[in-house]
């Protein structure tokens, strides 16, 4: 096989997906445009992570996926990337702030390079979210030109990533983006990170949940407690109404301070709707601008975006397979 490629890994508590990428185009590095159709899927593969057995089990998987996938193309990568919750520490080089807590306080992308032998990028899965909208998702459906875009992970945790002019934002602590730990009300209550009341707590499916049940007394996963509003249950849309309302004054300050062309709304929460009328609405009530022109729009990748997102952080510098 020969051809500019781009491989990838998504990293995740549960599961462990690669994905090899060719470029329709004959070059990844020129293009006329900042955004383009979807590559073509070469392979794409998934394992169990099996975190549990110990942070070196994790990197054998790793590299037994990586190792199939090589069978299956009877092409071997150059370089990797590699998208996961957490990020690496600059000064350090060891992982921090990862729910696969085996993963934490390790050199994790000093390990991979040496297990793997060849180059590998490590970057946010948030940040791997808001790179392939842009580079081959929604971004590029809507607003093919433009210059600044801000992926919103909304689920369990909440997370962001910044793209502009095609090129991830990173940042001098590798926390660009990171609204979810920002300070938004202080009833959302204690964070995992250390701190009260950030944007995690009030407006995350987890925090929404909690929420709900100090209400009605009893625990409903998110997905139930949206149809129960639907349906008028006042508990519920109480829980909505908050939603609505945070998410309206947490989206604004990404606003006044990027004020990006697009906002991609991912995760779990994500998904409901009231976010795209009523929360567009709240958003306009905080902005520093007579009227919204930002857009607020659903991804299109799903699950794949993480995936996907890792192989282009090598975008640059394509894979010459053989």
């Amino acid at each position: 096989m020969s051809g500019h490629t781009l491989w990838g890994i998504d990293l995740g508590g549960t599961k462990i997906e690669g994905v090899v990428l060719q470029s329709k185009a004959k070059s990844w590095a020129k293009t006329r445009t900042k955004t383009r159709a979807n590559p073509n899927i070469l392979c794409r593969k998934r394992i169990a992570t099996q975190g549990s057995k110990g942070y070196a089990h994790v990197l054998n998987q790793i590299k037994s996926l990586i190792q199939a996938m090589s069978d299956d193309l009877g092409a071997s990568p150059q370089r990797i990337g590699f998208g996961m919750p957490g990020a690496i520490e600059p000064t350090t080089g060891l992982l921090r702030g990862s729910n696969s807590q085996n993963l934490n306080g390790k050199p994790l992308h000093q390990d991979l390079e040496k297990l793997l032998g060849i180059p590998v990028a490590v970057e946010n899965d948030a940040n791997c979210f808001a790179l392939a909208e842009t580079k081959s998702g929604v971004v590029g459906d809507v607003a093919p030109t433009a210059n600044v875009v801000f992926g919103v992970i909304l689920g369990t945790g909440v997370g962001g990533g910044i793209v502009v002019n095609g090129n991830l934002i990173s940042g001098k602590q590798s926390i660009a983006g990171e609204w979810g730990h920002n300070f938004l009300h202080e009833s959302g209550g204690a964070c995992f990170c250390g701190r009260s009341g950030c944007v995690e707590t009030v407006i995350s499916g987890t925090g929404l949940e909690k929420y709900y049940a100090s209400l009605a007394r009893q625990q409903r996963p998110l997905k139930q407690i949206v149809e129960l509003a639907e349906a008028g249950d006042s508990n519920a849309s109480s829980t909505m109404d908050r939603l609505v309302q945070f998410f309206g004054l947490g989206i604004s300050s990404i606003i006044n301070i990027l004020d990006p062309d697009v906002i991609v709304i991912g995760g779990g929460v994500g998904k409901i709707d009231l976010l795209y009328t009523r929360g567009v609405s709240e958003i306009v009530k905080h902005i520093f601008a007579p009227r919204l022109k930002t857009m607020i729009i659903k991804p299109k990748l799903g699950d794949s975006a993480g995936v996907f997102g890792a192989a282009f952080l090598f975008e640059g510098a394509p894979n010459q397979s053989g």
